[in-house]
């Protein structure tokens, strides 16, 4: 099986697709499948929120993204961690 990924923008009450809360992504493979987001920490962390949308739990809004889309919002996430110069 060919690894698919899958990106989607988190998205709530107070962000938007545009700036959104978040990135997620969703890996799967001959292993099975695996859910991340981007951190704060600027590393992709494993994550269950998708699975419990999946379930009911409407907090968050999982949009569904191109790649170059979650890169971009890798991207934002990263310029708002790195520190005032």
């Amino acid at each position: 099986m060919v690894e698919k990924i899958t990106y989607y923008a988190i998205v709530d009450a107070s962000s938007t697709l545009e700036k959104p809360g978040g990135v997620f992504r969703r890996v799967a493979n001959e292993e099975g499948t695996t859910d991340e987001f981007f951190s704060r920490d600027l590393s992709w962390e494993f994550s269950s929120l998708l699975i419990a949308a999946e379930r009911g739990d409407r907090i968050f809004d999982f949009v569904p993204v191109t790649e170059a889309e979650a890169d971009r919002i890798v991207e934002w996430i990263r310029e708002l961690a790195a520190p005032a110069e």
